[in-house]
């Protein structure tokens, strides 16, 4: 099950970076003293989102690519330093340990080494079970016509590409967009997971792609329910972040999560045609993981999971980075984190998105984070291919 997390959907990421088209990735080897900050981070915190990728690497087919990365290497070359890592439980070993299996290096976005670094969350909302009251605004399961096909799976020149649809009479036609969901011009508008009490809250955990809801049940008790990504309905995504930028309601200074949310929520009767410019819609399916999980397939850790550009970067890849800090009077962030999530608007060879974790800290600095920052890749020493 994958949930997404769909970063990818960054409200204002498309008025704040675009790739250049020949952008191609580099590497250049490195030595850990090159490594800004090496010596300084607290490896106990990203033990876990290791070895969570590790858990999934080593159950992988060896003689499999390892990802789209051609100096990756196979599962096989990963493996032995899998099995080795999840034995850990010394955090003074871990260090070493990296150094001694693994090789940096430094990534290029062709003559590039800086690229655009930002943030995103697991969202918050209150929602019931049944439709009534305040919870009228629905969050739908996954329809059962819903067909995703990944392209990439018919032609390897359409890795990466896919669509979404429904068939009628043996062809795949194009789903409803999320004009004729929200207002209910579709076959399933009863089919809904749960209702909450916000339309902008049900906007926003489409961007975010996952949830925790505070669900108000009919004995008067709350219980906490996640949801996670389980579809999408082949719409292709929209900023309305660079909408409202195109329109003059904010400017590409003060364009924000925060400053998006603050604006739809004031201009209800605009709204709904702002959020509907982008045509995509999400749906989603209770989750019984013990957090968000990501594009990989694993629960992500907080402030070490990093989604970046899957056609790029393999899904289990350690990076080191070094990125600006995310807020004004904020730390920069020299840490070891993992690529363990993708997205749409994800896209180059040094870009990425921290994943900052729940709760009202995370949503700020998901909402407010854009900042520059450099990568390194981590290979295993053992893997024979020269890197120029």
């Amino acid at each position: 099950m994958r949930i997404f997390l769909f970063s990818f959907l960054l409200l204002f990421s498309a008025c704040t970076s675009t790739p250049d088209k020949d952008e191609s990735l580099i590497l250049k080897p490195v030595s850990y003293e090159e490594l800004p900050g090496w010596n300084k981070d607290n490896f106990k915190t990203v033990l876990p989102a290791l070895q969570r990728s590790c858990e999934r690497i080593i159950k992988r087919d060896t003689v499999q690519a390892f990802g789209s990365l051609e100096q990756a290497g196979t599962y096989k070359d990963w493996q032995p330093i899998c099995y080795e890592l999840l034995s850990i439980t010394d955090m003074l070993k871990l260090r070493p340990f990296i150094e001694e299996y693994f090789q940096p290096y430094k990534v290029y976005a062709g003559t590039k080494e800086e690229g655009l670094f930002t943030g995103y969350y697991e969202a918050s909302l209150k929602g019931a079970r049944t439709k009534y009251g305040a919870y009228r605004y629905p969050i739908h399961a996954r329809p059962d016509d819903l067909v995703m096909v990944a392209l990439g799976d018919f032609r390897d020149e359409l890795k990466g590409q896919r669509i979404a649809g429904r068939v009628i009479n043996g062809k795949l036609k194009p789903y409803e967009d999320r004009a004729d969901i929200v207002s209910g011009n579709w076959p399933h508008n009863d089919k809904a997971l749960l209702w909450i009490d916000n339309p902008v809250d049900a906007f926003f955990v489409q961007i975010q792609g996952s949830g925790v809801i505070e669900v108000e049940e009919t004995n008067a008790q709350k219980s906490l329910m996640r949801i996670g990504y389980a579809g999408q309905n082949g719409h292709i995504y929209y900023a309305i972040g660079r909408e409202l930028v195109k329109r003059g309601y904010l400017t590409k200074d003060n364009v924000s999560m925060q400053s998006i949310r603050e604006w739809l929520e004031q201009n209800p009767d605009e709204a709904d045609e702002i959020m509907n410019t982008n045509r995509s819609y999400v749906f989603f399916e209770e989750s019984e993981k013990d957090g968000a999980v990501g594009g990989e397939g694993v629960v992500l850790t907080a402030g070490r999971s990093l989604a970046v550009d899957h056609l790029k970067i393999p899904y289990g890849t350690p990076l080191w980075v070094d990125i600006n800090p995310p807020l004004e009077g904020e730390q920069g962030l020299q840490r070891l984190m993992v690529a363990q999530d993708t997205g749409g608007a994800i896209r180059g060879a040094v870009r990425g998105d921290v994943y900052w974790g729940h709760g009202e800290r995370a949503e700020y600095l998901a909402g407010h984070m854009k900042s520059k920052g450099r990568y390194w890749l981590l290979l295993p020493r053992f893997i024979e291919k020269i890197i120029d």
